[in-house]
């Protein structure tokens, strides 16, 4: 009897499906090959390889893979290789890195299985395997090794796929279209195959055991501004961001030094000041980037948080920090206005006085979020008028308490706008940090909280950025109060102070230069 093949393409079936215990990944047809290789099992090892009953396993073989490449890498050494055919300069690349006999030759082999491997038998793809086997094992090894050369193997033909289709698609999209939104709306991967193991039911069809199941995700995503991920179940690839710092480099399209800390191997971890001394100090100590925080700017002022009170403090310690030799970001709470244009313009004046980011949140004064179509427009003036400036789009979903649900609705519809990130703060569950990580093609920036995950295990979520917010602002007044009523009370001061002179110094690396002055009851 014939199988039926059955296409989904409604976003609520698809993830039904994609999940199903009694519908598996469909396997490619394989005959015998060269002597001593079990070519059938080999093809099906390779296809199946992040999933299947030892999904975690060979899993946890790519992501070790994957685990020595730093994207930042990836981008500049393929973009050093300016000749060649796209497929071929992403796997010499990789292969490169990953430290492979001959990458020519594993580039060449590796070109001939993604070009037909996955459509069925092909002798040509079953030799180029064994050659790839040959070279990445001995003769003499266990299944573990060959599963083990399958699952790099497999690595490195879907990367080649994958990332030659995001690189036509986004060359298609034209140069002010970022990679990372390309991939939301052409995925390389469009499609899932699956084979029901039993008989079962789905989307409220009834599916026969051995019949076919087609989940059109391209479509799904077309109308659902959450994206559903390849996978079974859906899932982040752990190889997103490495395919993305490979497009950027083939595609060779002007990366800004800020946005660049956001592809390294280990998260941004962004402290936040609130003068120009403070700003000093934390680059003293090596943070590549400083932050501002809206509540130390604004209690420093002595103006409430939040209320959109303080849009020229705001501007004035940014074109106060311009004189540094850092990278800043400025929180500007909701934009200190609900018209687009003029968040748009105070953006433009920020980026004229040196700032490489900002922080624009949905959260209202009232305690209310704003109309995700309303943000989303404050998001996409900013970006039309300042392309440069790296938007971290914030939803206060978790800081408020309110409407949980709508996270990740509304971070896709600001990475649709063009937000360059997606800071949540007040998200600390380790399921929920995955599940965005898992959804969003821009970096996620967490608060760092002391009682929350460690920055360790953030950055094994997938976090790009954290942030501390004003945690080092309200440690500042804690240790104030601390160190007067020491002195009151006549206790020691700990930690010992900076001295006059080192002050001095911070605030002329921050800004303009001072008059020196000899004493120290300044």
């Amino acid at each position: 009897m014939t199988p039926t093949t059955h296409r989904f393409d409604h976003y609520d079936d698809i993830a039904a499906a994609a999940a199903h215990p009694a519908l598996v990944p469909e396997l490619p047809a394989a005959e015998g090959g060269p002597a001593g290789i079990d070519v059938a099992w080999l093809r099906a090892t390779v296809a199946r390889f992040s999933s299947g009953a030892s999904h975690r396993r060979r899993r946890a073989l790519v992501e070790a893979e994957l685990a020595r490449l730093d994207p930042a890498e990836l981008r500049r050494a393929v973009a050093a290789r300016p000749e060649g055919e796209v497929r071929t300069r992403v796997v010499r690349t990789l292969a490169e890195a990953l430290g492979m006999p001959e990458p020519g030759a594993v580039a060449e082999a590796v070109t001939v299985v993604a070009g037909a491997y996955f459509g069925g038998a092909d002798a040509a793809a079953d030799e180029a395997v064994a050659r790839l086997v040959a070279s990445l094992v001995p003769a003499s090894a266990d299944e573990g090794a060959l599963e083990a050369a399958a699952a790099r193997i497999g690595l490195l033909v879907q990367a080649c796929a994958a990332t030659a289709a995001l690189v036509e698609a986004a060359a298609a999209a034209g140069s002010d279209v970022p990679v990372a939104r390309v991939l939301r709306q052409a995925p390389p991967v469009p499609a899932m195959r699956r084979v029901a193991a039993c008989a079962t039911r789905v989307g409220g069809r009834e599916i026969a055991e051995g019949d076919r199941v087609l989940l059109d995700l391209s479509a799904a995503n077309r109308v659902h501004p959450v994206p559903l991920a390849f996978g079974a179940p859906p899932r982040a690839c752990p190889g997103r961001p490495h395919a993305l710092a490979l497009a950027d480099g083939l595609l060779r399209r002007p990366r800004t030094a800020f946005a660049a800390l956001h592809d390294q191997e280990a998260p941004l971890l962004l402290p936040n000041a609130w003068d120009c001394a403070s700003a000093a100090v934390l680059a003293a100590q090596g943070f590549p980037a400083i932050g501002t925080t809206s509540l130390g700017v604004a209690a420093a002022a002595g103006l409430p948080d939040g209320a959109a009170a303080t849009a020229e403090e705001t501007l004035a310690l940014a074109r106060r920090l311009k004189g540094g030799s850092f990278l800043f970001t400025v929180d500007i709470e909701g934009g200190f206005s609900d018209d687009p244009q003029a968040v748009a313009e105070l953006a433009a004046r920020l980026h004229e006085a040196g700032a490489a980011g900002i922080n624009l949140e949905d959260g209202r004064a009232d305690g209310t979020l704003a109309p995700v179509g309303a943000h989303a427009a404050k998001i996409a003036a900013v970006k039309v008028a300042v392309p440069p400036l790296f938007v971290n789009a914030r939803t206060d979903t978790h800081w408020l308490g309110c409407r949980l649900e709508e996270t990740g609705t509304r971070l896709a519809e600001y990475e649709q706008a063009g937000a360059d990130g997606a800071f949540v703060p007040g998200l600390s569950a380790p399921d929920g940090i995955a599940s965005l990580v898992a959804t969003l093609t821009v970096p996620l920036n967490i608060l760092y909280t002391p009682n929350g995950p460690t920055v360790t295990e953030l950055a094994a979520l997938g976090v790009r950025r954290i942030s501390l917010g004003s945690l080092l602002y309200r440690t500042a007044l804690a240790a104030a109060a601390a160190t007067a009523s020491a002195v009151r009370d006549g206790r020691q001061v700990e930690p010992a102070p900076l001295s006059y002179a080192q002050v001095q110094a911070l605030g002329a690396s921050a800004g303009a230069p001072r008059p020196s002055r000899d004493a120290s009851a300044g």
